[in-house]
């Protein structure tokens, strides 16, 4: 990246503040997440802090700055060398049906009652924390911010709504912001399939990664993403004046099976 590009992302305007609570992946721990609270960017912005391990939640980029904890680590896979499992495959044909719509996000009746009947079901299958969203939460998590790269991919069976997922596409990549589903279409696995759609999205539009959030090791809330090889990882979260080193990421799960294959 050029200097001039390092000034003119380093003196956006914006407000800067941390939070600190438990951490939902490690327990006993506590997460402290850095906030860059930015009115107005550009793609540039969001694809230069998208490489450095950045999230985009509503006007908010974020990333974990937790005392004696590196655990989470950023996720990306790469597009170029992409192989569709057979699993994968028989995802992507049991939704042939299922129609999909790029628009900007929005926010209607119709997705408030669905984000919080995933979280209820999240809530009784995970143990996660649910209380239903309100309309100004929604607003600024996933509608506030959006500008120009931010989309919502609305996934429909039999005119029905059934997932909507939330994306930023950028100069390199596709960036995963969220996802939530209908549960009562177990066998459309919709969860996977969207985001087989993406790297499907990020390949027809010639870019290079599809950036996936974070990874930690032993968490079994992120186990799902091992399916999806090729991938890279990244240590740490460097500045905006420093140049990211993502690396080659193979899960344990392959060193494992590996293992048990020399000892027989």
């Amino acid at each position: 990246m050029h200097n001039n590009e390092n000034l003119e992302l380093l003196s956006l305007k914006s407000t800067d503040f941390m939070d600190d609570n438990p951490c939902s992946y490690i327990p006993g721990n506590r997460t402290r997440m850095n906030y860059k609270q930015v009115d107005v960017v550009s793609k540039t912005f969001a694809t230069a802090v998208a490489q450095r391990g950045w999230r985009r939640f509503g006007k908010n980029f974020v990333y974990p700055v937790c005392f004696g904890c590196t655990a989470c680590k950023s996720m990306r896979i790469e597009i170029a060398n992409y192989k569709y499992s057979k699993s994968q495959r028989k995802t992507i044909n049991r939704n042939e049906e299922t129609k999909i719509t790029i628009q900007t996000p929005r926010i209607t009746p119709e997705h408030l009652k669905l984000y919080n009947k995933y979280h209820a079901y999240k809530a009784k299958l995970d143990g996660w924390k649910h209380q239903d969203v309100s309309r100004q939460e929604y607003y600024e998590n996933f509608v506030d911010g959006a500008h120009d790269f931010g989309k919502e991919l609305l996934y429909f069976i039999d005119d029905k709504l059934v997932a909507v997922d939330l994306v930023d596409i950028l100069d390199d990549g596709v960036s995963s912001v969220y996802c939530y589903y209908d549960p009562d279409y177990p066998r459309n696995s919709l969860g996977t399939y969207s985001l087989l759609y993406q790297i499907k999205l990020a390949e027809n539009l010639g870019l290079d990664w599809v950036y996936l959030g974070y990874w930690v090791e032993g968490c079994k809330a992120f186990e799902y993403k091992e399916n999806f090889q090729p991938m890279e990882i990244l240590e740490g979260y460097p500045r905006i004046s420093e140049k990211p080193k993502w690396k080659k990421w193979v899960p344990s799960s392959v060193y494992r099976h590996s293992a048990r294959k020399v000892n027989h």
